[in-house]
C-alpha cells in the first residue's frame, strides 16, 4: 500500500489546520483501499490488515488491525516465550523523568559480567509480544546475556509507540530517552552486567528510539541495531514524521559526539517506513565515524529470501556499520517467530545477526 501524493498533501493540510479527525479519515481511506503485502507463508497468527496511521495531537502512531472479531476476543498468550527457559520478570523503574515498566529476561545460567541487550518494541506491541517475535530470549539462554524490554504506556502514546519525533523525546536526560537510559543503568547495577557490553535495538518506532539512544548516550551503549526504523532527528513534529516515514529524512549529527557502531535491517517493500530511512541512518553513522571507511557489498539468500549486506570497515579492520537490505520484505522483524506481531519467519535472522555484530564491539 502506498499513500498517494494527494492523500498525503490533504492529510498534512488538515493536520496543520487542527482538523486531526479529518486527517485521520483521509489517511485511513487511502491505506484501507489497498491490499497488504504478504510475507512468505508460515505457520502463525491470523492475517492482518495493512498498517494504519492514527493521528492524535502531537503524536503519530502506527496501529495494526486484526481482521476478525474472533481475533480481538482471543486471550493473551503466556508472557514467557515457549522457546526460553530462564526468568522473565516484570519490573518498574522510577526516576526524575518519570516511571516506566519493563521486563527483564535472566537466562538459565545468569551470572555477573554478562552483556545486556535493551529491546525497544514497535507500535501496538508489548515487551512480551516483542520477545516472542524476535526470539531474543532463546538466544540469551544460548549465549548468556541479559535482555531488558522497556514497555511504552498508552498514557504516553495511544498505540504504545515511542515518541521518536518529539523534540522532548530526542534528547539526553529528558523524556523517554532518560527513562530508557535509567532502566539500562538500573539493570547494569542490579545484575552486575558488563558496562562495556551494553546494546540497544528496536523495531519501527522502537528502531527510531534506538537510534536516538545511540546518539544521546554514546557513553552507555557500545552498539545499536535499527530494524525498519528512522534516523535520530529525522522528524521534529507530526508533519515531518509523516514525510520521513513516507520518503526518508536526514538525521541529525552531533559535532564532537562519540561514534556508536550501528547495524540496520530494512525491507525494500516496506510501505510503513520507507527503506530510504536506512540510507539516512547509514549516512549519519558514516559522518560520525570520522575515519575513512572501506565498503563491501555482498548478496545472498537464506530461509527463502534474498538479501544484500553492505559493510563499512574502519582502518583497524573492524566492521563499524552494517546494513542489510531484505528483498521483497515488508514491515516486520526478519527471521522472527510469527507467534509475535510484526515478525516474518523468512530470514535472515535479524536477532542472531544483531547479536553477532553487538558482541564484536565494546564501549
Amino acid at each position: 500500500m502506498t499513500i498517494t501524493n494527494i492523500s498525503m498533501a490533504e492529510a498534512l493540510r488538515l493536520t496543520r489546520s487542527g482538523k486531526l479527525g479529518e486527517a485521520t479519515a483521509v489517511l485511513g481511506r487511502s491505506l484501507a483501499g489497498r491490499a497488504p503485502l504478504k510475507p512468505a507463508p508460515a505457520a502463525g497468527p491470523e492475517a492482518i490488515d495493512p498498517a494504519t496511521i492514527d493521528i492524535a495531537p502531537d503524536r503519530v502512531t502506527i496501529a495494526r488491525r486484526q481482521r476478525t472479531a474472533e481475533a480481538h476476543a482471543r486471550p493473551e498468550r503466556a508472557a514467557q516465550p515457549a522457546s526460553a527457559s530462564g526468568r522473565f520478570e516484570e519490573r518498574f523503574y522510577a526516576g526524575p523523568a518519570g516511571r516506566l515498566g519493563y521486563r527483564l529476561y535472566r537466562p538459565i545460567h545468569a551470572r555477573p559480567g554478562m552483556p545486556l541487550v535493551v529491546m525497544l518494541h514497535g507500535c501496538t506491541q508489548s515487551p512480551e509480544d516483542f520477545a516472542r517475535g524476535t526470539r531474543m530470549n532463546a538466544l540469551a539462554d544460548r549465549h548468556g546475556f541479559l535482555v531488558a524490554y522497556p514497555g511504552q504506556s498508552k498514557a504516553a502514546n495511544m498505540q504504545k509507540c515511542w515518541n521518536w519525533f518529539q523534540p522532548g523525546d530526542q534528547q539526553r536526560d529528558r523524556g523517554e530517552p532518560a527513562l530508557i537510559a535509567g532502566i539500562t543503568r538500573e539493570v547494569i547495577a542490579a545484575e552486575q552486567a558488563d558496562p562495556t557490553r551494553v546494546y540497544v535495538a528496536g523495531l519501527s518506532a522502537g528502531g527510531a528510539a534506538a537510534a536516538i539512544m545511540g546518539a544521546a548516550y554514546p557513553d552507555l551503549y557500545a552498539a545499536i541495531g535499527v530494524h525498519s526504523g528512522l534516523a535520530c532527528g529525522a522528524a521534529r513534529d507530526l508533519p515531518s514524521a509523516l514525510a520521513a516515514m513516507r520518503g526518508g529524512a536526514a538525521g541529525a549529527t552531533t559535532a564532537g559526539g562519540r561514534f556508536v557502531p550501528v547495524i540496520t535491517f530494512h525491507g525494500d517493500r516496506d510501505t510503513t517506513v520507507n527503506e530510504a530511512n536506512a540510507d539516512e541512518i547509514v549516512a549519519a553513522a558514516s559522518t560520525m565515524a570520522g575515519v575513512a571507511l572501506e565498503r563491501r557489498v555482498e548478496t545472498g539468500r537464506t530461509a527463502g529470501r534474498a538479501f544484500t549486506r553492505t559493510t563499512a570497515t574502519g582502518p583497524d579492520g573492524a566492521i563499524l556499520i552494517e546494513r542489510w537490505t531484505l528483498h521483497g520484505a515488508g514491515h516486520a522483524w526478519a527471521g522472527g517467530d510469527p507467534a509475535g506481531t510484526y515478525a516474518d519467519a523468512a530470514g535472515p535472522d535479524a536477532s542472531a545477526e544483531m547479536l553477532r555484530f553487538f558482541l564484536s564491539h565494546r564501549s
